[in-house]
């Protein structure tokens, strides 16, 4: 039964990625046509400093972000607290908790949210501001569930739901994340794949759609203050399709190299691949560099490198910390803090 199951995803895998390019193939890259750009934001320093190359490598807490399927590889219960000092002085928490059940399969949560400020409300007739005060909001909760349906195969979903608010406006949608992982019998490789945000569109909704008009401006004595609607336009969330390869060509009780590709197919860019390397040294010191936005023109988005440490404190709790550094070229450069406890 097992085995037919994986034939099915396999199929569905060589399926998926034609009818997304029928879908939204384009000559034109569609940036800035989706909704909850923060979703196509990565989770986990481990993750950035590898270039973003993670959906084979996955098998930590982040693998709710990256693929779904990874966390089957997770022991116990995980823990996990990531930072993104993002550009404009924006910031990111993301928050992740797991438990492996073993047979019965791995459940996670997670939750994703911003951290804007407030900032002074001007209008045109009042451009120094008119002492109000606003803030802006993003958040994402997710609930996933990952079962090893082989020695080799796993399969992985997160649905989540998704908020975002300005003002007096805000917006809700709901989308699920899918994930598998085949270990191949090619020197334990890893091949696995990905899609992201496949939900419903969002379309913010408030009381700052209601304005007074006036239906004829160019006369005098009519009523220009009639209540009147804005309408607005739903826009989709930031669907994404990855597909990716995770090989280990050093393994050994002392030194462990991983090299990554991802291939990316977005539905608000052209396509590109991202590429990654880690080294661990005792599975203590681990350093980590890649490349993101391979061959997508006018990319922003460079060269990554990072670092971790982990430490065993008693028995089997373990503690990890992790760094990474992006480059964003003309933008501030991004930072990441992760902080991870298993036990």
């Amino acid at each position: 039964m097992k085995h037919k199951i994986i034939k099915v995803f396999m199929v569905i895998g060589l399926i998926l990625p034609q009818l997304f390019a029928q879908g939204f193939k384009s000559d034109v890259s569609k940036k800035g046509t989706t909704a909850a750009p923060f979703l196509s934001i990565g989770q986990s320093a481990r993750a950035i400093g590898m270039g973003s190359a993670f959906v084979g490598v996955a098998n930590d807490l982040s693998s709710i972000y990256w693929n779904p399927a990874g966390l089957t590889k997770t022991k116990g219960v995980n823990v996990m607290f990531d930072h993104t000092m993002w550009i404009a002085d924006i910031k990111y928490n993301f928050l992740a908790a797991s438990y492996n059940m073993g047979d019965f399969g791995t459940v996670g949560f997670s939750y994703t949210g911003s951290d804007i400020g407030e900032m002074p409300v001007t209008t045109i007739s009042q451009p120094e501001g008119t002492g109000e005060m606003f803030s802006a909001t993003q958040a994402a909760f997710s609930l996933a569930y990952a079962i090893q349906l082989t020695e080799n195969f796993s399969i992985g979903f997160n649905p989540k739901f998704i908020y975002e608010s300005i003002w007096r406006m805000d917006a809700t949608a709901f989308a699920i994340d899918l994930g598998v992982q085949y270990v191949t019998p090619f020197d334990h490789a890893v091949l696995a794949m990905s899609i992201s945000n496949f939900g419903t569109s969002m379309k913010m909704l408030g009381n700052s759609n209601l304005v007074l008009h006036d239906l004829d401006p160019e006369n005098s004595g009519n009523n220009g203050n009639i209540p009147a609607y804005l309408e607005t336009n739903e826009w989709a969330l930031p669907l994404n399709f990855r597909v990716g390869i995770a090989y280990d060509p050093v393994f050994n009780e002392t030194h462990k190299l991983t090299v990554a590709v991802d291939a990316m197919h977005p539905s608000d860019n052209y396509e590109s691949v991202n590429v990654g390397a880690e080294y661990s040294y005792t599975d203590f010191i681990f350093i980590r560099g890649g490349f993101k936005s391979l061959f997508l023109q006018e990319s922003e988005e460079t060269f990554s490198v990072g670092f971790g440490l982990k430490q065993q404190l008693m028995g089997n709790v373990a503690l990890r910390l992790d760094y990474s550094y992006q480059d964003f070229g003309r933008f501030s450069d991004i930072q990441k803090f992760s902080l991870a406890i298993s036990f």
